[in-house]
């Protein structure tokens, strides 16, 4: 028997679950484009869909309004994103409170970026919640939410060790978080051997992988640099001339992103979180390639 055939990305019956992010828009044009995608992206029947949050609630009104439109108006079961900077305690409760009574189950607890951007050192409010595991233990007494947090596989930038990251992500499942969303990788190696250290101390919550198709390779590798994610130089070979060659570029973009998760399915993996920049067609065709298809399609049939 060839070893193809016992490849699980080529098996039909391969389950695939996956979540989409997006972020609120800020003008008429943009919201316009994030409504389509998630139009598009809501026939694949994902698990929930994520709404990102801004820096000390810079977005917290556009967050709202997006979260309780997907609530309103669609299938989809939406996760909002909260965090701990600049804000009391009684602010983040009462923003939890109203996406409770907005119809929100889900909620995506983050420390979150200094106001003043990645980079710069975090400073907790005084009257708010110190850290991350603070804030899912605070959710979880207003409500039965479910609580997603995040992963590092390569280490969050501000962490003296791995292992001291593993410390932050077990506190975070103490205190009750259900999952936890990785920032993205390009190594495929670094989820696995995270994965294997997270399992190591007794931390047994889903880890699911982000994957970011790359859009714009420069801006990608510039966040990634402020993340802690590393670029390998294979990657940016594969994107170099690119910059003027739009076409191009986008079906490089969709043959590396193939190419990270169809290794991962192999690999075991059948859990995915796509960061979609609210852009859909890169991400929605590898979700095709997983093996997802249009479910609108199938009950008009």
């Amino acid at each position: 028997m060839s070893p193809l055939t016992l490849r699980p990305s080529r098996q039909v019956s391969c389950p695939i679950k996956v979540s989409f992010e997006f972020f609120p828009p800020k003008t008429p044009e943009m919201e316009t484009t994030l409504w389509a995608s998630i139009q598009r992206l809501a026939s694949l029947n994902p698990q929930f869909v994520s709404v990102t949050y801004g820096a000390g609630g810079s977005t917290r009104e556009r967050t709202h309004a997006t979260v309780s439109r997907l609530v309103q108006e669609t299938h989809l079961k939406p996760a909002a994103h909260l965090t701990c900077v600049a804000a009391t305690k009684e602010d983040v409760n009462e923003v939890v409170r109203s996406y409770w009574d907005a119809g929100v189950r889900h909620i995506v607890a983050l420390r979150g970026d200094p106001v003043s951007g990645i980079g710069t050192a975090y400073e907790p409010h005084a009257g708010g919640f110190q850290q991350t595991c603070d804030l899912v233990a605070g959710i979880k007494a207003i409500g039965d939410f479910e609580v997603s947090v995040s992963a590092y596989p390569e280490k969050h930038p501000e962490a003296a060790s791995l292992d001291a990251d593993i410390d932050v992500l077990k506190a975070k499942v103490d205190c009750g978080a259900d999952r936890a969303i990785t920032q993205f990788f390009f190594d495929n190696d670094h989820y696995f051997r995270y994965l294997d250290r997270v399992r190591a101390r007794g931390i047994d919550i889903p880890i699911v992988p982000g994957i970011v198709p790359v859009q714009n390779f420069k801006q990608t590798a510039n966040f990634a640099s402020k993340t802690g994610a590393s670029v390998p130089d294979w990657l940016a070979a594969r994107f170099e001339g690119l910059e003027n060659d739009v076409e191009t570029r986008k079906l490089v973009a969709a043959a590396v992103a193939a190419e990270q998760v169809i290794d991962l399915v192999d690999r075991g993996v059948n859990e995915f979180h796509f960061y979609t920049m609210n852009r859909a067609d890169l991400v929605y065709a590898i979700c095709h390639l997983l093996g997802l298809r249009d479910q609108s399609v199938k009950a008009a049939a």
